[in-house]
């Protein structure tokens, strides 16, 4: 089973999360900023892999990350559907909570 590593104030965890339902693909969402102790083993993850380089690069955390059951770890899902012959969906939640960030960016007057 999947592991995916995500909040559910993120967009493109929250379209990943519903694409991943849609499809029937078996997984377990381990909200990061649910508890202390899964914040820090994403943190442990995503110091220790190579496949978090282009996000920290780009300053993005690196959500949702996947960890599949033999322990690779990849943050492209659309990709990763994709390669199964699926189309990723991005549902009216993932743009309320982009529209909501943008908001938040705003209100601090810089970009985020």
């Amino acid at each position: 089973m999947l592991k995916v590593y995500g909040t559910k104030i993120c967009p493109d965890c929250i379209a990943c999360e519903a694409s991943f339902k849609k499809y029937g693909i078996d997984y377990e969402f381990i909200n990061i900023f649910a508890t202390m102790p899964d914040f820090k083993e994403f943190l442990r993850l995503r110091d220790a892999s190579p496949a978090f380089a282009h996000a920290k690069e780009q300053g993005s955390a690196g959500i949702p990350a996947c960890v599949k059951e033999d322990g690779e770890i990849f943050t492209d899902w659309e990709g990763f559907l994709k390669d199964q012959g699926l189309e990723p969906i991005w549902p009216e939640e993932a743009d309320r909570a982009k529209a909501e960030i943008a908001a938040q960016c705003d209100l601090r007057q810089h970009n985020c």
